[in-house]
């Protein structure tokens, strides 16, 4: 069956005529493992008029509107048209559901490591539906309460709490007003770890199989979440309302987390069974503080379309860095955004599909789906904590504080958020509303040094005006860095630097622009940032080296040449985790001479990995870099059977990664493959053998990967996305004459995509399968050619953003490829 996405005119109409009192909603999810039975009632208030509801069964059973029984055939298209009475109005709505296997509605897993079954629901952007009926839109907020029955041996964690009344059957007290894409179930086998602080009860779940994992790091992450707790209690005064904050670890989860209220789903790659470096912890801890983040900002207060996003994500993942780096051990977590977050959004800003912050211009709700990007996340922080500096945090706090009190419980806008700003003391903010918030795209700065100026260029065909305050940092070759302060209100300003002096700008990101070095500063960089003693200005002049070769600025031979020192002398492990896979899986192939540049690359991480302190997280980020730039394989098998520098650990994580290099190299056997997985299957292990199958350098490989792209084999979300990593990656002479074919043959599956994957994984399942290591200029040509007809909304986003992609990659070949 086809669903019709949700219009905004659509939702502002419905809104109108309804106001949503309660929903009472039972699941029977103990019957057969492909379906389940729901049962919604909902009671509503309408001024008379024609609607519907949202509905998407494998059959429907029965559906009773005011006391009369009502024709099941109606339903169309997920819809199920209703003819409302003015007043209240009653629904009752009995359906079988199916258990999806997509990473949304209710997603039902087999642990393969020991055979259960777990569900959870992600009732996310049109997903709702599936697992009950619903008005699904998120300014159509309701109480919820859930009964469910489940199999004896599962507990079942809601939004609110809960408790088995008789064995299998579970009552959950009625939750405060919630969107409908907050709704979720945690149900299975799962292993359960309780706390309790600042008398709000806390939890923490993962599957069976995990439990050992999860009782080694409850320490860290019930430490970390009351510490949040308590800075975002001391920086609102709003007490968390939700109850209780059960955080549940879940298998095949397609985002990092969901904030849903009183039960926030993982992925649960985030509960660590192998050795990770502090760049991860630290991003495991930002994202806690980001959904914990969300609990005021979307949970209390929700916007009222999609094309105020913002007012979740940019929120949460502003507070999210801000809170860690504050009140936790990981104090340098803006230096970690600074590696892992700031690239995304400025790639994403300078795409064909880039949009505003706020007013995203969501006309339906597949259209927004694709704007959850770096643009909502990075951008919109980043302009946050502009935003924050400029008018001061008292101000700032006092007008979040206003907004989330004037709307408990409700919805709002843009608006509504900045007029609580100006009323607590932010001044006049609509220019930098239009022309931070509202207008696309970033102004360009760059050192015109034999001008003695620095020239601010806006966007192509953008009329608004930015003013930008920045530090600079210059260093002479002897490493000694200074650093100042310079403020661009003009297209050109005055800026003197000395001859023979690197110039990194804006290196601490105190504003949204793309910086870049100039000629003269290449040579001096080389040998000046390995001796920078700031972490977050090396982050800073990193982020200007890939946004130059982004844009065929800067020659790959001229970016190795300062990448290899500073791996030599690197301290800090989110460096290496950014830098070393950017230099192997970007710049190197597309040097001059691909196979020397990634062997200077193998042999900078490899001496890295064998200079730093045995054990440290420094020594496993460059071992990493070692591992994904070999190209021996005698040395990857040597490192397979524990022949690895001191204090290094093969274990789960670092062993596939062995595996996945071999198979790309052309050096292991299916055979070899399965017997690994057999020994220990994980869900990890599952995920990773799927890369290494699909990196095999065989026509029988990559048909293999192909199944899974056509739908021709069903894959869980995880092994589409790994699927698609391993047939694209270079690594072996014959990997060209394999894939060449494939190019064709993705963009003429595009057009009905649709029909064989649907919501976030039609979106992964283009992207991952793109052809971006096949430079050929006929590619871009013929998907732009395909960009013209008709596509589903996610798979033109994907196929927009991957040709700009190829098309930025054939462009630094071009220039610079000798």
């Amino acid at each position: 069956m086809t669903y019709r996405s949700l219009r905004q005119d659509e939702a502002a109409a419905r809104r109108r005529l309804l106001q949503v009192e309660s929903y009472d909603v039972s699941l029977d999810l103990a019957g057969d493992d492909a379906t389940f039975t729901s049962r919604t009632e909902i009671s509503f208030t309408s001024s008379g008029g024609a609607t519907w509801v949202d509905l998407r069964p494998s059959r429907l059973h029965r559906i009773a509107f005011n006391g009369s029984r009502l024709d099941p055939d109606a339903l169309a298209e997920g819809r199920y048209p209703l003819r409302t009475l003015a007043g209240v109005n009653e629904l009752v709505v009995e359906a079988t559901m199916a258990f999806r296997n997509d990473g949304e509605g209710l997603h039902r897993s087999v642990d393969p490591a020991d055979g259960r079954h777990y569900v959870y629901g992600m009732s996310f952007m049109e997903a709702a539906p599936s697992i009950f009926a619903c008005f699904d839109q998120p300014d159509l907020k309701a109480p919820w309460t859930f009964h469910v029955r489940a199999p004896r041996d599962w507990v079942v964690i809601g939004n609110a709490p809960g408790s088995e009344v008789e064995p299998g059957v579970w009552e959950f007290d009625t939750t405060p007003p919630l969107s409908t894409y907050f709704v979720t179930l945690v149900a299975g086998p799962y292993h359960v770890l309780r706390d309790e602080h600042d008398e709000i009860p806390l939890g923490l779940s993962a599957r069976a199989s995990l439990a050992a994992d999860l009782d080694r790091e409850a320490d860290e992450l019930f430490e970390l979440t009351r510490a949040c707790f308590d800075e975002f209690h001391r920086l609102f005064g709003i007490r968390y309302p939700f109850g209780d904050y059960h955080q549940a670890f879940v298998p095949e989860f397609n985002a990092g987390a969901m904030e849903n209220p009183g039960c926030v789903t993982f992925r649960d790659p985030l509960l660590f069974s192998s050795r990770v470096t502090r760049g991860q912890r630290i991003g495991r801890a930002t994202t806690i503080a980001h959904e914990m983040a969300h609990q005021w900002f979307g949970d209390i207060v929700t916007p009222v379309w999609w094309d105020d996003l913002w007012l979740n994500e940019s929120f949460a993942e502003y507070l999210g860095n801000r809170v860690t780096a504050d009140v936790t051990r990981y104090a340098d977590a803006w230096t970690h955004n600074a590696y892992s977050r700031r690239q995304w959004g400025l790639i994403a800003d300078q795409r064909p599909s880039t949009h505003p912050v706020a007013g995203n211009g969501a006309a339906d709700a597949a259209a927004a789906l694709g704007d959850f990007d770096g643009i909502s996340y990075a951008k919109g922080s980043a302009i946050l904590k502009q935003l924050n500096a400029t008018i001061g945090d008292a101000a700032f706090l006092a007008g979040t504080i206003d907004h989330i009190e004037s709307h408990r419980f409700g919805n709002a806008t843009m608006h509504d958020l900045v007029a609580s700003w100006e009323r607590a003391g932010a001044g006049d903010l609509s220019a930098f509303v239009a022309s931070w918030l509202r207008t696309s795209g970033a102004d360009t700065i760059e050192l015109d040094r034999a001008a003695g100026v620095v020239r601010r260029r806006r966007p192509s065909g953008r009329e608004s005006v930015r003013t930008h305050a920045l530090s600079v940092a210059t260093a002479g070759a002897d490493g000694a860095w200074l650093v100042g302060r310079l403020l661009l209100d003009a297209d050109e300003t005055e800026y003197y630097a000395p001859a023979g002096r690197a110039v990194v700008l804006d290196p601490g990101q105190d504003t949204w622009a793309l910086t870049m070095p100039d000629d003269a500063t290449l040579p001096v960089l080389a040998r000046a940032l390995p001796r920078a003693q700031d972490a977050n200005l090396r982050a800073g002049a990193w982020s200007n080296l890939a946004t130059a070769f982004h844009n065929a600025r800067l020659d790959p031979a001229d970016a190795l040449d300062v990448l290899v020192p500073v791996i030599a002398a690197e301290d800090n492990d989110d460096a290496l985790a950014a830098i070393l896979p950017w230099g192997i899986g970007e710049v190197a192939p597309l040097s001059s001479d691909p196979d020397v540049s990634e062997r200077r690359l193998h042999e900078a991480s490899l001496a890295r990995a064998t200079s730093a302190e045995p054990g440290s997280t420094v020594q496993l980020a460059a071992f990493r870099g070692a591992i994904g730039s070999a190209a021996d394989p005698h040395v990857l098998r040597g490192w397979l059977a524990d022949g690895v520098p001191e204090g290094v650990i093969v274990d789960l994580d670092l062993r596939w990664s062995l595996l996945v290099r071999l198979a790309r190299l052309g050096a292991t056997t299916r055979d070899e493959l399965h017997e690994q997985l057999a020994a220990e299957p994980t869900t990890k292990a599952s995920v990773a053998h799927t890369c290494a199958v699909a990196s095999l350098p065989d026509k029988e490989a990559k048909a293999w990967a192909w199944e899974r792209f056509t739908g021709a084999v069903p894959a869980s979300n995880y092994h589409i996305q790994a699927a698609g990593t391993g047939m694209w990656r270079r690594g072996h002479p014959d990997h060209a004459a394999l894939t060449t074919p494939y190019a064709e043959a993705w963009l003429q599956a595009l057009p009905t995509l649709q029909d064989r994957h649907e919501g976030w994984v039609l979106g992964t399942a283009v992207t991952a399968f793109a052809p971006i290591t096949l430079l050929d200029e006929r590619v871009v040509a013929e998907g732009r050619r395909v960009l013209g007809g008709d596509l589903a909304q996610a798979v033109r986003r994907g196929l927009s953003d991957s040709l700009d992609t190829l098309a930025r990659r054939i462009a630094v070949v071009e220039r610079y490829r000798r």
